[in-house]
């Protein structure tokens, strides 16, 4: 006697609409970069600011047009793995080479 196997759960993706809004957000965030970048008074806080909207945005793209807000868990923690990894390799070659000389 076979058991029943029951089909992968299938999520509904958005619709047109859904990603329409998600670009108008990228729009807007990329638009506060560029205004950030050409405010005088905020030298000081460029680099954090544009970095913490250039993670802002990255997370969206990741989660909707590549569709990781949709997948499995496992694929998330995956692509989120390899970005940590990214970003270690890239930490330590920038502390190798302030300090190479």
């Amino acid at each position: 006697m076979s058991e029943a196997v029951t089909p992968p759960v299938e999520h509904a993706h958005p619709g047109p609409a859904e990603y329409i809004k998600v670009a108008v957000f990228l729009a807007v965030v990329t638009g506060i970069e560029v205004g950030i970048y050409y405010l005088k008074g905020a030298r000081s806080v460029l680099a954090p600011a544009l970095i913490l909207l250039s993670i802002v945005k990255f997370s969206m793209v990741g989660l909707y047009f590549m569709h990781l807000k949709f997948d499995t868990h496992l694929f998330r923690r995956v692509f989120i793995l390899g970005i940590v990894l990214a970003l270690i390799v890239y930490a330590v070659a920038l502390v190798t080479l302030l300090n190479y000389h």
